[in-house]
């Protein structure tokens, strides 16, 4: 023990250097019956706001910080602003506590971080040039362990 206290640099280079922890906290996972009640309120709240091309990817086992991901077009700003505003109002009805939207001001693209659901609003334009579900889409795995559901 004197040995480590005696070693030169920082403490935080010295967690560093040691490498990651063997006990590592894994994220909590919200319940299969509830991960699909969230999802069905999402996609469904899509739809009525004329969102265009919903998509929802698969993530188990090939993410961490997200289990599904929904993404969506909207034909103009304020109605990819608006089915964020819906989004996020029905998910604290549905009892979701932490719900974080980004770029909900008048922008092309929309991510609002519902936990186990990551859900993506984008301008036609802006989804072609990401490219996420080219990105994340199974057809890329070597294994067929991501699903893509167009609705």
């Amino acid at each position: 023990m004197a040995e480590a206290v005696k070693a030169p640099g920082t403490p935080r280079k010295k967690a560093a250097a040691a490498g990651p922890r063997k006990e590592t906290k894994k994220r909590p996972h919200a319940p299969a019956d509830e991960l699909e009640t969230y999802l069905k309120l999402i996609t469904e709240s899509i739809d009525d706001d004329k969102g265009e091309d919903i998509v929802v990817i698969d993530l188990t086992g090939r993410a961490s910080f997200a289990d599904r991901m929904v993404i969506a077009t909207g034909v103009a700003d304020r109605q990819i602003a608006a089915m964020s505003q819906h989004i996020e109002r029905k998910l604290r009805e549905a009892g979701l506590k932490r719900i974080l939207v980004e770029g909900a001001n008048g922008s092309d693209w929309v991510l609002i971080d519902a936990g186990d659901i990551v859900i993506h609003l984008f301008k036609a334009e802006a989804r072609t040039l990401y490219g996420l579900e080219q990105m994340w889409g199974s057809d890329l795995d070597e294994t067929t362990e991501g699903e893509v559901t167009r609705l």
